[in-house]
């Protein structure tokens, strides 16, 4: 997999007052996950999901 280029940001927010993982894309989409494997699979994947 390769990382979105041109000086995209993502952002991974820590879900307060739980194990879960709140994953953002450059294109606006997001989505909470339990494991970040999966989480970092799925940002690097985009468009693929990413239904916003």
């Amino acid at each position: 997999m390769t990382a979105p280029s041109g000086g995209c940001v993502i952002r991974v927010h820590w879900v307060q007052g739980s194990d879960r993982l709140r994953a953002v894309c450059h294109c606006s989409a997001e989505r909470e996950f339990d494991d970040p494997v999966e989480m970092w699979e799925w940002l690097l994947s985009h468009p693929v999901g990413h239904a916003t």
